[in-house]
């Protein structure tokens, strides 16, 4: 599949090449992100070869995304300025409403888009080098990529307009107390347990996967009575599936590990 940005580089990893290892590759420029990386990542993800079951997102170098590259940026009016909010929307729901569950690698920098981008996909796991902020705020411009929905569901808005009012910067251990990430590991290792995760994330039947990328945000925020109605009609489907009935098969008849403390 080819890539129209040497900003971006994908590889296949896993014993089937199930799993999709996406790396921001701008090491020189913190991996801030332009345009056209933006949309390389929009074609990735619109284009994932069909064995992929799981990807992975992170940074080479020292940081993961330092942001938007203020130095691309150009002079537009409000017109202009929409077009270009929400071409970063559609590359960004790519990702968060793709094909498959993705995992993000967090080390250094998690600035501005670098959060939005994160906070696209379903789970984080960050290392102790990891530093988080908005810094929008003091430069006079609003975050543009989804931001000011993706973000405030993780943290609440009152604790993201303070990163945007003070900007505030939280260090990993913080970050993970407030719920700006699901894993804290040692420096170094966060790409290792990501891809432990989206080996793990790839081994489970793809319509389960598949309804908890985009079921389970919509009864989130639905009123109880519709949440409860969407989740029969969702466990109804998922359950039908001839791979959830063999997994039920192995679970009963003791050929599937059963859950434990370890």
């Amino acid at each position: 599949m080819p890539i129209h940005s040497t900003d971006i580089t994908l590889s296949l990893q896993g014993a089937s090449s199930e799993i999709a290892v996406i790396t921001l590759n701008r090491p020189a420029k913190r991996n801030a992100l332009n345009d056209g990386l933006i949309l390389a990542l929009r074609d990735i993800f619109q284009g994932m070869p069909s064995g992929v079951r799981a990807a992975v997102i992170h940074g080479s170098g020292e940081h993961f995304c330092a942001g938007l590259d203020l130095s691309e940026l150009s002079e537009r009016d409000a017109g202009e300025g929409l077009h270009h909010s929400r071409m970063w929307h559609a590359a960004l729901d790519c990702v968060q409403a793709g094909p498959v569950p993705v995992v993000a690698a967090l080390h250094g920098a998690v600035v501005g888009g670098g959060l939005e981008l994160a906070s696209a996909c379903h789970i984080r796991v960050a290392d102790e080098t990891s530093f988080f902020a908005l810094p929008e705020g003091s430069r006079g411009i609003f975050v543009g990529g989804g931001g000011s929905v993706r973000i405030p569901r993780l943290i609440g808005a009152a604790r993201m307009a303070d990163m945007m009012f003070t900007g505030r910067v939280y260090k990993a251990a913080d970050a993970e107390r407030i719920g700006l990430m699901q894993y804290l590991v040692p420096t170094g290792t966060a790409l290792d347990k990501a891809m432990e995760l989206a080996t793990r994330i790839a081994g489970n039947a793809p319509l389960t996967n598949y309804a908890l990328m985009h079921a389970l945000p919509r009864i989130a925020e639905q009123p109880a009575d519709q949440g409860f109605f969407t989740e029969a009609l969702i466990a109804a489907i998922v359950q039908s599936a001839p791979e959830a009935k063999a997994r039920v098969r192995d679970f009963l008849e003791g050929r599937a590990a059963k859950v434990s403390k370890d």
